[in-house]
């Protein structure tokens, strides 16, 4: 497949078949209906723990893993892919590649998976919102997301982007919440309006897209801009004619994005085997992040086939983070901070986690969010977050004290740095 360096070139129809057809088929991609209804009513039931209750997962203990074809789910991957869950003692089946982060929700409730990463914010939604007993288990990764403009537009900076159309893959995403952060930054106002309504020329016009269809999207000018997870940020650029504009990890020091989670009640019912999967991506954490080139080969179509891309598409989505191949526009502004474009470690710090509560209430969303508003983030991060696993699971291995911003002296402690 041949790069578009010619900001006029479109994406040929043999590129866009791959797009389309290859790697995820927008007919199969479910969009975010889940965020604007809700997720109980979908299953008939309140929006209750107890209610939740009443959908059992299987009475075996084999790992069931969920998950999109994205870096996202790196861990996941690799601890299935190097037998991690097999040397714990466990069972697994092969990991089942979903087409949207709404089927995958719906899966992961309805007990189809006991092991998923999804976005930071949707268990929020799921506990706070639905009344699942979701519970983040780990991180998945850090950073690994990026705003990718097309070259027709010209824009070098987020101060340009007003007046423009802005696909992001989920109102609860990561991904969402920084781009408000540098679009209020900048003195712009995000806005949800049909894609043929006039925009004011400090409106930015969001909506929701599958990530298979931004690339091409964007090639075809039907939006300016997208904002999402890797490796469709590598794809943008080397298939779309798209250019970086900024990496969020650049935005947000070691930020988190996907989240390792299972099922509250499965896990206190089942705590040995709880600890044994946390063994098993504690040490996916520390081999993904001290390998990331033969990692990028392994998940690829080249490689084991987890995601439909090829390698040298991942391999980019991976590894590429220089300041000289990211020099215009600027999408590398804080390189002393000594991030990757992709960075694996385990820890769920709770300092991100209150951050992000507080700032998805201030983030423009589709649907109610009168749950928010009423949500303490001191209390979210204890309630939502299990630390006992993975904590047992870094004592027992080695290694990811080489992750980015460890810090001996206070290792699940940080403050958030960001600079927009």
């Amino acid at each position: 497949m041949k790069k578009h360096n010619d900001e006029h070139s479109p994406i040929s129809a043999s590129e866009l078949e791959y797009l389309q057809d290859h790697e995820m088929s927008r007919r199969d991609f479910m969009l975010d209906s889940l965020a604007v209804g809700g997720l109980a009513a979908t299953f008939g039931l309140a929006a209750s723990s107890a209610a939740w209750g009443s959908i059992q997962p299987p009475a075996d203990e084999v790992v069931r893993i969920g998950y999109l074809p994205i870096t996202d789910a790196t861990v996941l991957l690799v601890a299935h892919a190097k037998g991690y869950f097999e040397d714990e003692g466990l069972k697994t089946e092969p990991p089942v590649l979903m087409r949207g982060w709404s089927p995958l929700v719906e899966g992961f409730a309805a007990a189809k998976f006991n092991l998923v990463h999804l976005l930071k914010p949707i268990p929020i939604w799921m506990r706070y919102n639905n009344g699942f007993p979701v519970k983040i288990m780990s991180w998945a990764h850090l950073n690994g997301s990026g705003l990718v403009v097309g070259r027709h537009t010209g824009v070098e900076s987020f101060a340009e982007l007003g007046g423009k159309q802005v696909a992001v893959p989920y109102w609860y995403s990561m991904h969402n919440i920084v781009l408000q952060m540098g679009l209020r930054h900048a003195g712009l106002i995000p806005v949800i309006k049909s894609q043929g309504e006039p925009l004011a020329p400090n409106e930015v016009n969001l909506q929701i897209m599958p990530p298979p269809d931004m690339p091409p999207a964007l090639a075809a000018r039907k939006i300016d801009a997208f904002i999402v997870a890797e490796p469709f940020n590598a794809v943008g650029e080397m298939l779309a004619g798209g250019k970086m504009l900024r990496f969020t990890g650049d935005m947000w020091k070691n930020h988190p994005c996907c989240v390792v989670c299972m099922n509250e009640n499965q896990v206190n019912a089942n705590p040995v085997w709880s600890q044994k999967v946390m063994n098993a991506i504690v040490r996916a954490q520390i081999y993904a992040q001290q390998n990331k080139k033969e990692v990028a080969h392994l998940l690829s179509k080249d490689g084991k086939g987890y995601l439909p891309m090829k390698a040298d598409i991942i391999e980019r989505a991976m590894t590429l983070y220089d300041e000289a191949s990211y020099a215009t526009p600027d999408a590398i502004q804080n390189p002393g901070w000594g991030s990757g474009r992709i960075d694996f470690q385990p820890w769920p710090y709770p300092s991100a986690t209150k951050l992000i509560v507080n700032e998805l209430k201030n983030t423009l969303v589709g649907g109610d969010t009168t749950f928010l508003q009423q949500l303490d983030a001191d209390f979210v991060a204890e309630d939502l977050v299990d630390y006992r696993f993975v904590k047992a699971a870094m004592e027992q291995h080695t290694g990811w004290q080489q992750g980015p911003g460890f810090n001996a002296d206070n290792p699940f402690e940080r403050e958030e740095v960001i600079k927009l």
